[in-house]
């Protein structure tokens, strides 16, 4: 998503956002005659923060595990994915050793997958079997848990980790399943009606940490 020039976004009735233009409130033809929610947004997270942020959960994690032997991070697909390789980066440079890195993808192990559309499946890919590994499975926001519950099952269809934990760069609260995470980077309280987004320079082209408020309705 590309960063809207007055800071607000439009989301559609189906939870697209889309830029919105304040001045002239003008929408794509395409969207004439939807309902659209404005949304405030406000930065939580810089580049700085995330930066800072990894490297405390890096040395948390090197310390928790008195080192790396053993250690792989699994990057829960998107955006978990490289925050997994930035995280395994700055362990491998601390404990000199290769940290290897998993991607999961769990589209297949959602527990609403017969509400959703036909869902678009990632690979799932590890250098290296978990049999015996201690995985530290790796997401950008964590909220009600259900996510983390279908990447656990995910998980374990690859294999038995000797142990498995849980790193989240922002916990915004709201659990809906019995899951909390190991490593937290930054917690924010939210509301429900809030979205917390993550950017990242490698998907989004920018690191930072926004917070989305729905506000007036507007039709086109």
């Amino acid at each position: 998503m590309q960063e809207a020039r007055n800071g607000r976004y439009v989301r559609s009735y189906n939870g697209l956002w889309l830029q919105f233009e304040a001045d002239s409130c003008n929408l794509s033809p395409a969207t004439k005659g939807e309902g659209f929610f404005v949304a405030d947004e406000k930065r939580l997270m810089g580049p700085d923060d995330i930066r800072r942020a990894l490297a405390r959960l890096s040395h948390e994690v090197v310390e928790r595990h008195r080192g790396a032997q053993d250690l792989v991070f699994v990057g829960v697909h998107t955006r978990g994915v490289p925050l997994a390789h930035r995280l395994a980066g700055n362990v491998s440079r601390l404990e000199g050793v290769h940290v290897p890195v998993g991607v999961l993808d769990i589209s297949l192990y959602r527990d609403d997958l017969g509400r959703r559309a036909s869902p678009v499946v990632h690979p799932t890919q590890f250098p290296v079997d978990i049999d015996d590994k201690c995985v530290v499975l790796v997401d950008d926001v964590l909220f009600t848990g259900r996510s983390i519950r279908a990447a656990m099952d995910a998980l374990m269809d690859m294999g038995r980790p000797r142990l498995v934990q849980l790193l989240a760069l922002v916990d915004r609260g709201h659990r809906e399943l019995p899951i909390r995470a190991d490593y937290v980077g930054k917690n924010i309280p939210t509301a429900m009606s809030e979205e917390v987004q993550v950017r990242l320079q490698e998907v989004d082209g920018v690191d930072e940490v926004v917070l989305l408020t729905s506000a007036t309705a507007v039709t086109a």
